[in-house]
């Protein structure tokens, strides 16, 4: 809808800095009128940022812009406008503060339709800008539930489509492109990033098939299906993938992306055969276009550990390894150590497995397995780019290993990640990959390992004292007795877990001159850290603990997450 005002748009756009696409604007603007088309098409065609574009577009109609995908979408406001009237109205409530409900709209500027939507949620709108294709994906998502996935699988069962389970590949291929099918898929996958869920599992069982989600660390039941519909959602993931899907003897991998409003969601498949057919767990990766990135100083890394670690990642050459299991956080913190010394005079470049955030001012390379492009050989290919500092996104095998070390004897600074248990286990892991340890002696400048936790929920926090037992098992310190910890009852914001995000551990281990000789001559990861207590090395378990004393997580969750062995 074409409003006088929004003539002011063009104008405040073709004065922005640089601006070079006066005319091809114009020549649209003839086409399109100044209407959200014209304004999807300049961001679309890269004329301006999204940024830009939305806020010069809402400054025109006196309102702000928010992408829903970037706000708080809170239970409270998805409640009070029913999901057909959001969906004709192109509105979604965003969030209820001093009773007036936030909404992002896709024409704010139509007071009548502002005036329906607040008699029809019984109190006042402040209406916020939102594209309308960031709308109609975020109304998808936020208003998608296990009630309204259980009505779609329960009418997909009952089409009888799927009834003879040993059907022809061609003829499930072709069952796996109808329509009632590819929106059952979807509204998995939107129900899943609705609830944060990391992973999705979809597991065959010998009556029914289940699906659940992994949400701050712990797996929960979503729901249940028949096993008659499980082969064809196996097989519509894999078509996604572009696999094949009349392979069900062998696992195989693959990835697969979807547009969600102007950002691109990022997934990887992976299935294996089991007794009662293939077992499929998709990862959600990090949304690609997302500008939001996590820094050090916003990670709520102890002091202890962040202030020597800012240290490390400025020095000039060495290698800087990020340790942890799968699903750890290890990438996030490269990218928040990459944000930190991302300078216009360094040149930086990575080497990812996939680039899961886009990075301003940084050479972002993804390996490709289909065409043999393995991190050894972008590596050995960057050497020769003039690079100052490089990001490996994981060390796999000796060349890579080898490759690595040798860049950082030779007057580069390499992040990395490996999987070990311990920071001091990764030195030892580097000898055995078979790496010489007068090589990563002198290379490796420091160790951080990590571990994830379920964050207990702000909405349902209450305090509690431990019993005396509890305290004699996990604080040496004596005193403790009066000091109250914390937990989450269980409320609709948490899903009733008590649980709701997830916050980071840390230890930490610097390689002093000491450690050098340790390494130089091959001695165990335990002896390496002793050295590494002598200047301040504490284990992981001490950092959990000191973030259950500050009433970020529980007790429960630092045992489920940490050995038992206090470092002497």
């Amino acid at each position: 809808m074409e409003n006088p005002s929004n003539s002011i748009f063009l104008e405040r756009l073709k004065q922005l800095p640089h601006f070079d696409y006066k005319d091809e604007v114009d020549n649209l603007s003839k086409q399109h009128g100044i209407t959200t088309t014209l304004l999807q098409e300049i961001i679309e065609r890269k004329f301006a940022t999204k940024e830009d574009a939305c806020r010069l577009w809402a400054d025109a109609l006196n309102v702000a812009h928010v992408d829903p995908f970037a706000s708080v979408i809170t239970d409270e406001a998805i409640e009070k406008l029913p999901v057909e009237i959001a969906k004709k109205a192109r509105a979604i409530g965003l969030y209820v503060f001093n009773g007036v409900l936030t909404t992002a709209m896709a024409t704010p500027e139509d007071a009548d339709l502002v005036k329906r939507l607040s008699q029809i949620a019984q109190m006042p709108i402040s209406p916020v800008f939102a594209l309308p294709h960031d709308v109609d994906d975020a109304i998808v998502i936020s208003y998608s539930s296990d009630k309204s996935l259980e009505e779609s699988l329960n009418e997909l069962e009952r089409s009888r489509l799927f009834t003879d389970p040993d059907l022809a590949a061609d003829k499930i291929a072709q069952l796996a492109g109808a329509d009632s099918l590819i929106q059952i898929v979807d509204e998995i996958i939107h129900f899943a990033l609705r609830e944060r869920a990391t992973d999705i599992h979809i597991e065959p069982q010998e009556n029914i098939s289940r699906v659940r989600f992994r949400v701050d660390g712990m797996l929960r039941e979503v729901l249940t299906y028949s096993r008659k519909l499980h082969r064809a959602i196996i097989s519509r993931l894999k078509i996604l993938c572009a696999l094949n899907i009349s392979e069900s003897r062998f696992p195989q991998d693959g990835r697969f992306s979807m547009p969600i409003g102007s950002l691109t969601a990022n997934f990887r498949f992976s299935c294996i055969p089991s007794a009662y057919g293939e077992k499929a767990v998709v990862r959600v990766l990090a949304m690609t276009g997302r500008k939001s990135m996590l820094t050090l100083d916003k990670m709520m890394v102890s002091q202890t550990i962040l202030a020597p670690f800012k240290q490390l990642v400025q020095n000039p050459n060495g290698i800087i390894f990020v340790t942890g299991p799968t699903g750890s956080g290890k990438t996030t913190t490269l990218y928040a150590a990459l944000h930190e010394i991302n300078k216009p005079n360094l040149n930086i470049s990575t080497i990812e497995d996939p680039v899961e955030i886009q990075l301003d001012g940084v050479t972002q390379t993804q390996v490709n397995s289909h065409i043999d492009l393995k991190f050894s050989t972008i590596l050995r290919a960057l050497l020769r780019q003039d690079p100052d500092a490089i990001l490996v996104g994981e060390i796999r095998d000796l060349e890579t290993a080898k490759i690595a070390t040798e860049a950082a004897l030779t007057g580069h600074i390499v992040f990395a990640t490996l999987h070990t248990n311990t920071a001091a286990q990764a030195i030892v892991r580097l000898m055995e990959i078979g790496v010489e340890s007068y090589m990563v002696a002198p290379s490796v400048i420091g160790v951080l390992a990590q571990r994830l936790v379920a964050r207990i929920c702000e909405s349902c926090k209450e305090p509690y004292y431990p019993s005396k037992d509890v305290l004699r098992k996990y604080f040496q310190e004596e005193g403790l007795t009066d000091v109250s910890f914390y937990r989450g009852r269980g409320c609709p914001s948490c899903r009733g877990t008590g649980y709701k995000g997830r916050i980071a551990f840390h230890e930490l281990v610097l390689i002093t001159e000491e450690i050098r000789t340790l390494i130089s001559e091959g001695r165990s990861a335990q002896e390496i850290t002793k050295a590494a207590a002598k200047v301040g090395y504490k284990p992981l378990r001490y950092d959990g603990l000191k973030k259950v004393l500050l009433g970020l997580t529980t007790i429960e969750e630092i045992e489920q997450n940490t050995s038992f062995e206090w470092a002497s």
